[in-house]
């Protein structure tokens, strides 16, 4: 190990540990084997430097908070490190980081406070605190990524022989930029998406696209197509293929929950999104695509560049900052600032520029959850997400009835009469009550009768010790400060009561001793046998599915969604907002929560944006995407003109609209429901295509791609129109810079055969 020693967020395996220590003793006399489970105390060594207090961890000042830096948020690490054993067996030695060597390993036995601050000390391998600009280093600036450039020309060639298929003519030089967005709006976008690209491609119309960027759940179609290479030259076969897999069955709940339990097993950083993107985001797009961003696209792709966007939430909450975040298969970062890292750096841990500790690319799955998280912001959505959450509980309820059916007899019976079972299903009731009550809360009704269980049934779990005051909502004003806190207590008596069971005996085939450790992350698919080997990995799993509920209930109660490593953390660089280099991690969501069509990733000044054909699929009016771009654009002094919206067109727009201004991209905009193509039943489309009403049947699919293709079959003519006029504007513009800068050239005495360069 070499290399600078940097001190940030916890190091994995140092101070993230919920794992208890396992030891393997034998009984003198039977050879019996026998397992027992400790909670050790912290060990004050692993954590921070040698010689430092538990207290001398937090930061000078800092007090204990409920969203620290691993918190609710956070799953459990093995924290393992190789080691040599003094017996060169299975013995136990100390290890240089205070933790204990186990058959060759470290065992690191700290357990993770959720409400602790911890500053630890990471000596990162000497490459990865090496600057290596081509893939560490953080980018600041406005220009495009080199290979963004290098692709964009090489587009540009595409788009101007599709041009002269149209006989629309232009030269390399004065080859319109044209992008295509597409606004959020759930299933009904990533289906309104894809029937319009899929005509806008019989049309040929698709090769003269540069750009293609989404929100939300337009995003969604574009992860569908861009898993297939060069899916633009094939698009029947793809969107084919697509539509059976929408009108299919949707991804298992086992293997939903399989890739809920990876995303907590594997990330740094765990929230809400992770759960949105496995246990909901699955239902809508019916896969689990695990494809990169970065992995999926080539360099010589025939496809338009895909840009992806979401949001930084602090920056919307505290209007402080730039709240515009953009992915690229080559780039993510704040479109605005001009701040980036290479996409397969997101989510890894930086300081100063620096990477200091590597996580694995965020895959499309994910991706899609974030940028399609539209619940994530207010109150109001809370309900959907707790509803959600008990359908979790339920069906994983009925999964452990299933784990634990060979240990529901009487054998199985612990010295004061509670089962295996019992102990599962006590904890699993506090948190469903608890859920239970949060919506009673939401919905107005009286949650005494739940607050009273959830006391009672702490106290019976925890043999007295919880004293959990009653929960007061007498202050009407504060009802949601006090149900926050009141959350709040109930998850640190349910972890303290955990934590407090430090060993219960069994009596089984075999008498033992059970480890409890419910924080121990390495959970396997239990092994449905009635052997001491069945009964640990039935253990294993139900104590992984209930740390795992115990995590998603404390991100709902603090409400963190998307929640990664900030790579601009600690950064010395006076062009980024300081707002954006303080914290340690940034929460990212649905940008359609701010501007729910991607305009701002387009109308960055270096992508030199012509024309913009805006798709939208939004809910309620179809006007406010262009209209709040608009404003956006006002106020930071970005060319746009203000669209002229006439009076009712709100409740039954036309299928049409092109908004240009002096030295503005024209604004092609399209409305998914509209006069042209739905008639009088816009409103009766709008009620049957809602966002939030789940999966679409084949027959709904195949409508709405029909009804969204229309609108690019009727106004084939007038696309083709704006695209000529938009040429001829451009190479006007053109030839008035070559004519002004020769006069420059000659009023300068500036002699050569400038012209015939030209």
């Amino acid at each position: 190990m070499g290399g600078q020693v940097h001190e940030g967020k916890q190091k994995q395996g140092v101070t993230d540990s919920k794992e208890a220590r396992v030891t393997q003793t034998v009984h003198r006399g039977t050879g019996q084997s026998k397992q027992s489970m400790r909670w050790p105390g912290r060990n004050k060594q692993s954590i921070g430097r040698p010689g430092r207090s538990e207290q001398s961890i937090r930061r000078p000042g800092e007090a204990p908070s409920p969203s620290g830096s691993r918190g609710e948020a956070n799953r459990p690490s093995s924290g393992r490190g190789k080691a040599n054993s003094p017996s060169g067996g299975q013995g136990e030695a100390n290890s240089p980081s205070g933790g204990r060597v186990v058959g060759g390993r470290i065992r690191n036995p700290v357990l993770l406070d959720p409400y602790m601050v911890y500053r630890s000390v990471t000596v990162p391998h000497k490459e990865e605190s090496e600057m290596d600009p081509k893939n560490r280093k953080v980018r600041i600036g406005h220009s495009l990524n080199k290979k963004e450039e290098e692709f964009v020309a090489m587009r540009r060639k595409t788009v101007h022989q599709s041009l002269q298929k149209l006989r629309i003519n232009s030269d390399l030089r004065t080859v319109p930029n044209i992008a295509v967005l597409g606004s959020g709006g759930g299933a009904r976008a990533m289906v309104g998406l894809l029937g319009s690209l899929d005509q806008l491609q019989k049309a040929g119309l698709l090769d003269c696209v540069l750009y293609l960027s989404g929100v939300s759940g337009s995003t969604w179609c574009m992860a569908s197509l861009y898993q297939d290479p060069d899916w633009s030259t094939k698009l029947k076969t793809v969107k084919d293929k697509i539509v059976r897999r929408l009108s299919g069955p949707r991804v298992s709940w086992g293997d939903a929950y399989a890739k809920l339990k990876k995303y907590y097993n594997e990330k740094d950083k765990f929230s809400l999104t992770d759960f949105w993107a496995a246990m909901v985001v699955t239902t809508y797009v019916k896969e689990i695509n695990e494809h990169t961003l970065s992995g999926q696209w080539k360099q010589k792709s025939k496809d338009p560049f895909p840009i992806y966007t979401v949001i930084d939430k602090q920056c919307k909450q505290t209007r402080e900052g730039d709240p515009w975040f953009e992915f690229t298969p080559y780039e993510a970062g704040y479109s605005l600032t001009g701040a980036f890292v290479e996409t397969s750096n997101f989510g890894s841990q930086f300081e100063n520029g620096h990477k200091i500790k590597n996580q694995p690319e965020i895959d499309m799955l994910y991706l899609q959850a974030l940028c399609g998280s539209a619940v994530a912001d207010g109150d109001e959505n809370k309900k959907f997400v707790l509803e959600t959450l008990k359908d979790f509980f339920t069906q994983l309820g009925a999964q452990k009835k299933r784990w634990m059916s060979p240990f529901c007899s009487d054998q199985w019976l612990g010295k004061d009469g509670v089962s295996l079972k019992d102990l599962a299903d006590e904890c699993d009731q506090v948190l469903m009550n608890l859920v239970d009550l949060n919506i009673a809360v939401l919905n107005g009704k009286d949650p005494s009768a739940l607050d009273e269980s959830i006391r009672t049934k702490l106290k019976e779990i925890s043999g007295g010790k919880s004293q959990l005051k009653k929960l007061d909502l007498s202050d009407k004003e504060a009802t949601a400060l006090n149900l926050m806190s009141y959350n709040t207590d109930v998850l640190d008596s349910w972890f303290s009561t955990v934590k407090s069971w430090e060993s219960v005996e069994f009596s089984g085939d075999k008498s033992q001793l059970i480890k409890l450790d419910l924080f121990d992350k390495e959970a396997t698919a239990p092994n449905m046998s009635y052997t001491t080997d069945g009964l640990d990995s039935w253990l294993s799993t139900v104590k992984a599915s209930l740390a795992l509920c115990w995590n998603i209930v404390k991100c709902i109660n603090h409400w963190i969604w998307g929640r990664n490593n900030n790579f601009l953390y600690n950064m010395k660089d006076k062009a980024v907002p300081s707002t954006l280099l303080e914290s340690e991690t940034r929460d990212y969501i649905d940008a359609g929560l701010l501007l729910n069509s991607p305009y701002l990733s387009v109308l960055r000044k270096e992508r030199d944006i012509d024309l913009i054909i805006s798709l939208d699929f939004s809910d309620g009016d179809p006007f406010m995407t262009v209209r709040e771009a608009a404003k956006t654009c006002g106020k930071l002094k970005i060319p746009f003109k203000d669209p002229n919206i006439p009076n009712g067109h709100s409740e039954r727009p036309k299928d049409f609209y092109v908004f240009k201004g002096q030295n503005t991209p024209t604004v092609i905009h399209i409305p998914l429901f509209n006069v042209g193509n739905c008639g009088d039943k816009i409103e009766e489309l709008r009620k049957k295509y809602k966002t939030f009403q789940g999966s679409y049947s084949a027959e709904m699919i195949t409508e709405l791609m029909e009804v969204a293709g229309n609108n690019i079959i009727n106004n084939k003519e007038k696309l083709l129109e704006e695209i000529r006029v938009v040429a001829k504007e451009k190479q006007l513009k053109e030839m008035i810079n070559v004519l002004t800068e020769l006069v420059v050239r000659v009023d300068n005495g500036v002699s050569g055969s400038f012209c015939s360069a030209q």
